[in-house]
């Protein structure tokens, strides 16, 4: 992998091609440097001389996970926390990544197959130095990635980054003998995260029946368990991992299959995770697909009648429709703007100790019960207002009028020069004027790709994808 290999939500790539043992490994040992440092390699000198049975933190190959973190915090050991999503690279990742901690002296909790938020949590529940994600989220199965937590479940900020990308070719000096990490599997993770849900959710989901597209990913047990004993009746679709059919054809970022199995079941609405289930996205009874903007709309104003939302603010991104923004005005609630992607709306977030933010993909972060993205989090309040007004979906989504959007992305040479370009100003100015405030035209560079996105919202979708067309074109000749 050439240049920086983190990207905007950890390392990513093609598994035993980009992203191989031998990298995961590396990076997990150069995280534990960082992230988790050991004073030295002898016995004596890393605190292991604790007084455990035989000397060990570890009687067994599986215990409660708050039993080993309290074994490791008694000998003195740095702990972290690791899980994956069902694809399966996971496997061989999975080693490579308890392998490489482990060779710097950190004990390590297998968690098995759990959402990247459930390892947020529980990295911050067991008070572990570091917890690692193995997932590629909602990418396809041959894909995979790594996510890294700090301590308390939060992410990584660039300059951390950097400093574990400089660890990787100077792991330093290992320990050895007793000084070596030990690696357990826990037997009760999945239930921590699951009471953990209940106790967050506001009111029981008695009466709404649900469909929950699992997308063959790491919710596909525990999302229509925590949704059942939250009160609600579940039908699932997606829910039967085999490692191969992650994400295919299912999914958030396939809703098909949930419109078709909310309309046949009659169900209340519909619910959609990805992969590692960090997202959300809904169905209403009557087919109508729920976006991110209009879920965290209703979040907002959900959290405000209740007297919880701190400063009387959403964070959103740059890509929120403008059909929200007027909600919102209608509202009364102030509406902050993030750069795309989950780590800068938390950003803005933890800038002012706002409460709420999201995106319009279906990440969004309810900062008083999680510190990241949680999709099952964030399917238990939205279900819960829907059970609590005892209004359909579909009602409480037409707060939010959506204007038409239209995305085109241009290949470019040098998203520099397109940025400083006089005649692409000169072809947003126009297509500015003739939208004439009821629409909005944003030129977007790609963080990966030569690429610049060209989203605009008009009143119509002829309008907006003529206008995107035009700015295109434009750009296209710089």
């Amino acid at each position: 992998m050439a240049g920086r290999i983190f990207g905007t939500d950890g390392v990513r790539g093609l598994a035993n091609a980009d992203l191989t043992p031998g990298l995961a490994m590396r990076l997990a040992t150069a995280a534990a440097r960082v992230l988790a440092p050991v004073a030295g390699t002898e016995a004596d000198e890393i605190g292991l001389a604790s007084g455990l049975p035989g000397g060990s933190a570890f009687t067994g190959v599986a215990d409660t996970a708050g039993s080993v973190a309290a074994a490791s915090a008694a000998r003195g050991r740095p702990l972290a926390v690791v899980g994956r999503d069902p694809r399966a690279s996971g496997e061989m990742l999975e080693a490579a990544v308890a392998a490489g901690l482990a060779s710097a002296g950190v004990d390590v909790v297998l968690l098995g197959v759990l959402p990247t938020p459930a390892v947020a949590f529980l990295t911050g529940d067991l008070g572990a130095d570091l917890g690692v994600v193995i997932s590629a989220s909602h990418n396809a199965m041959p894909d995979n990635g790594i996510k890294i937590f700090a301590a308390g479940g939060r992410k990584l900020e660039d300059a951390v980054e950097d400093a574990v990308e400089a660890a990787l070719d100077d792991p330093g000096q290992l320990p050895t003998g007793e000084g070596v990490g030990r690696i357990r599997i826990a037997v009760d993770a999945d239930r921590r995260y699951l009471d953990h849900l209940l106790i967050a959710t506001p009111n029981p989901l008695n009466g709404l029946k649900v469909v929950v597209d699992c997308a063959h990913g790491a919710a596909s047990h525990l999302a229509p368990e925590v949704y059942r004993r939250a009160g609600a009746e579940v039908i699932v679709i997606g829910g039967n991992p085999d490692g191969l059919n992650i994400n295919a054809g299912v999914g958030s970022t396939y809703l098909d299959g949930l419109r078709s199995a909310v309309l046949a079941e009659s169900a209340d609405l519909g619910i959609a995770h990805d992969g590692d289930a960090d997202r959300c996205l809904a169905v209403a009874a009557d087919g109508r697909v729920i976006d991110g903007d209009v879920i965290l709309a209703l979040l907002a104003m959900s959290l405000r009648d209740r007297g919880k939302l701190a400063g009387n603010t959403v964070v959103s991104t740059v890509m929120a429709n403008i059909g929200f923004h007027q909600a919102m005005r209608r509202e009364g609630i102030e509406v902050v703007t993030a750069a795309v992607g989950d780590r800068y709306v938390l950003e803005e977030m933890n800038a002012s100790g706002f409460v709420l933010g999201g995106e319009q993909s279906g990440h969004f972060i309810l900062a008083d019960h999680a510190t990241t993205g949680d999709g099952l989090l964030s399917a238990l309040h939205l279900m819960a207002l829907v059970a609590s007004s005892g209004k359909p979906l579909a009602e409480l989504a037409s707060v939010v009028t959506r204007f038409p959007q239209v995305l085109v992305n241009v290949r470019v040479s040098d998203k520099r020069q397109v940025a400083a370009s006089p005649q692409v100003a000169a072809a947003v100015g126009e297509a500015e004027r003739e939208l004439d405030g009821d629409g909005r035209v944003l030129l977007r560079p790609s963080g990966t790709e030569p690429v610049v996105r060209v989203m605009v919202e008009a009143s119509s979708q002829e309008q907006a994808q003529r206008l995107a067309d035009q700015v295109a074109a434009v750009v296209g000749t710089v």
